[in-house]
């Protein structure tokens, strides 16, 4: 069992700092549970935009894939696909959204420039090879849209568990401290001006 508070205006005092500074920390908390989900929710939904452009350019990409395999042929095809740089450079860094660290994918989006001769090549490859290089621009971005969900939802959690723990248990506490001593010191100024009338009654 928690050891009471000494009844003391000093501690009434305490108490009553402890509640506000418990207060004002719940507050601040919940502010940027707020900003942390709207963020999430946010990138959530741009998440579901890129998978539906990833899949609706896949089907478009193979599409044009297996008209270039009829037109040209799969060897040449194969021939060619393995000429073509398959990776871009890209570097992550790290942004700070209240206190979070998420991740961002920097990397030089190019223009398509056609790395095989064109008289080896047809428009429907073109079009696949272009297909591919937004998809692969667009996984980056999903990877990075991923990563940083998790992180706002994992914040979230343990913000959310630090409020609980200040509204629930912490800020109550004080209250319960606080009402304790008040009632308590408010018991005592009655006693001591009921002994001090009882004095002055008997010295008259």
């Amino acid at each position: 069992m928690a050891k009471r508070k000494v009844p003391t205006k000093s501690n009434l005092m305490k108490a009553q700092s402890s509640k506000k500074l418990a207060e004002k920390g719940y507050d601040l908390l919940d502010k940027k549970r707020t900003i942390l989900i709207g963020e999430m929710m946010n990138l959530i939904d741009e998440a579901k935009e890129i998978q539906s452009k990833i899949r609706s350019t896949f089907s478009d990409s193979y599409k044009a894939l297996q008209d270039a395999n009829v037109t040209m042929g799969i060897n040449s095809v194969e021939e060619i696909a393995l000429s073509i740089n398959k990776e871009d450079d890209f570097e992550i860094l790290l942004r700070s959204v209240m206190g979070v660290e998420i991740p961002e994918v920097k990397y030089d989006k190019k223009d398509f420039k056609a790395q095989y001769g064109i008289f080896r090549s047809n428009p429907a490859l073109d079009t696949a090879v272009i297909d591919f290089q937004n998809i692969k621009y667009l996984i980056y971005r999903l990877a990075e849209i991923e990563n940083s969900v998790f992180k706002l939802a994992t914040e979230i959690q343990r913000t959310q568990k630090r409020a609980n723990a200040l509204d629930k248990i912490q800020i109550p506490k004080y209250k319960k401290q606080i009402k304790y001593i008040e009632e308590t010191l408010e018991e005592k100024e009655r006693e001591d001006f009921f002994r001090l009338k009882k004095v002055k009654e008997k010295k008259k």
